[in-house]
């Protein structure tokens, strides 16, 4: 059996892409929790608007393997290609308790 896999991401774009980057994310917000396999998945900003966070959580891996390849997850993460100032650092976690 598999375990959760916890996702939190930091997304820095661009200033000038700053609300881009955010409205990509939240025009997927719906769907994504949709997904089967999703249990969790919430945007949020840091206080000075310069950074985005995303904190998911999933099934599994293979639940998230799913998400990465849907055309609206493929979409946003083409626009990030010119959007962000650097490449998002992404922590995946499990629950050890």
């Amino acid at each position: 059996m598999s375990s959760p896999l916890f996702i939190f991401a930091e997304i820095k774009p661009k200033t000038a892409h700053f609300i881009d980057a955010q409205q990509a994310i939240t025009n997927i917000l719906d769907q994504t929790r949709a997904e089967r396999g999703c249990k969790s998945f919430n945007l949020f900003e840091s206080p000075d608007h310069k950074t985005l966070y995303l904190f998911e959580e999933w099934e599994d891996q293979n639940a998230l393997d799913q998400h990465h390849a849907k055309p609206y997850t493929v979409s946003v993460f083409k626009a990030y290609e010119d959007w962000l100032a650097e490449t998002p650092r992404i922590l995946p976690l499990h629950s050890v308790g």
